[in-house]
């Protein structure tokens, strides 16, 4: 691409791309594990970082490298690491800055494997690990009196929707030496940039809106050149996270469409909201633009639109629940989220069915809670669906 600035649509197709001599359109999938070298000192030049040469697709890949690049463009962010998954972006941005005796702040509202670094995992090395009420700043302010090394949050959270004020969180946090990481997956790059409300480093699982179409992982980090290169390469470098060429192409392939197919489903799932809330077997439903969301104003001023995914409260709990989501007909009962198909799940006893019942209390995950991932089928015959399955829960 040029040195012109693109609109987003455009840079989710064009940037980053690298021609080989061929001069082919399409991006080239470089499958190989190693490159070759002209001689032996080409070789040795490589290794010591006199020359800029691909060694081995564990430390970097010309058709990663496209990813990478396209990534950090619409992002807004100078430097991006792609890795094997959505974990393991966010096991490496974590674990590449922490150290025995570092504490790290965490919203309570994480996804569970999130949750599990930092409850479980991290005190294992000797790290502090203190969670808090994502929506009080109180609680961040309190929790941040103390020297940190780095605070995680998601905002949206998973899957209860919840808003974090960015900006808020991210000065209080720089204010106590820590660097802010953000796992942006529920609103993406083309609805919310947290670098910009002042984040430092931004998650995601690529296997999401990126790539959509439910085929294959992936993950990226993004942040600036000089962290991303001198403290998370040497980290993913020697540990191995790394993305396999062809699951970067295909996700190169998915960004092409992800605007379209993102606006789309930002569509349905404001409509569906709309048309869910009030019925008399739902008990509450959460969309982050709807007026009845307890943080609307906070989700417009950092969001462009929705989001893609629509949380609800059944009322009867598990049962009805299991009753409703065994009477979609359409809809698929699924953990997975961001794709063009909708899909559904019960976090409680899925994707949340590993923290503890009391902590799924306090963040509101019920047995009655169902988490929506809107995707492309005619909003119309996804209400009809969800009519009929209501009709089951009786």
């Amino acid at each position: 691409m040029t040195k012109r600035s693109y609109r987003p649509a455009t840079t989710l197709i064009h940037a980053g791309q690298i021609r080989s001599n061929f001069s082919e359109n399409a991006e080239a999938l470089f499958l190989t594990s190693g490159f070759v070298y002209d001689s032996a000192e080409q070789a040795e030049a490589t290794f010591k970082g006199e020359v800029s040469h691909y060694q081995y697709s564990r430390f970097g890949n010309p058709t990663v490298s496209m990813l990478e690049s396209r990534l950090a463009a619409i992002e807004g962010a100078e430097a991006c690491r792609a890795t094997a998954t959505g974990m393991a972006a966010v096991h490496a941005a974590m674990l590449c800055h922490l150290k025995t005796g570092d504490r790290v702040v965490a919203s309570r509202a994480l996804f569970g494997s999130c949750h599990w670094i930092v409850s479980t995992l991290l005190p294992r090395y000797g790290i502090e690990a203190v969670f808090v009420d994502g929506g009080d700043l109180a609680a961040w302010a309190a929790a941040l009196v103390h020297k940190t090394a780095l605070v995680l949050l998601e905002t949206p959270s998973n899957p209860m929707l919840d808003i974090i004020d960015m900006r808020a969180v991210c000065d209080l946090a720089h204010a106590a030496g820590a660097i802010v990481v953000v796992d942006n997956v529920f609103a993406t790059p083309l609805l919310q940039r947290p670098l910009e409300f002042g984040a430092d480093v931004v998650v995601y699982s690529a296997t999401k809106h990126m790539d959509g179409q439910g085929r294959v992982l992936g993950g990226a980090v993004l942040g600036r050149k000089e962290w991303i290169e001198n403290t998370l390469q040497p980290f993913t470098r020697n540990t191995g996270p790394a993305m396999s060429p062809f699951n970067a192409w295909v996700i190169l392939k998915g960004l092409e469409t992800m605007a379209l197919r993102v606006a789309q489903s930002c569509r349905s799932a404001a409509a569906i909201a709309d048309h869910l809330a009030g019925h008399a077997a739902i008990e509450r439903v959460l969309y982050p633009f709807r007026p009845d969301h307890p943080q609307a104003a906070l989700a417009r001023a950092q969001m462009s639109e929705g989001g893609t995914l629509v949380t609800f409260a059944l009322k009867g709990g598990q049962a009805a629940a299991f009753r409703f989501l065994n009477a979609l007909e359409l809809v698929v009962i699924s953990n997975n989220l961001g794709d063009s198909k909708s899909m559904m799940t019960h976090p409680a006893t899925t994707t949340h069915s590993k923290i503890a019942p009391a902590d799924r209390a306090v963040l509101g995950i019920t047995e009655g809670i169902i988490r929506f991932s809107v995707g492309l089928e005619d909003v119309a015959d996804l209400i009809d669906d969800l009519d009929g399955a209501l009709k089951a829960v009786g």
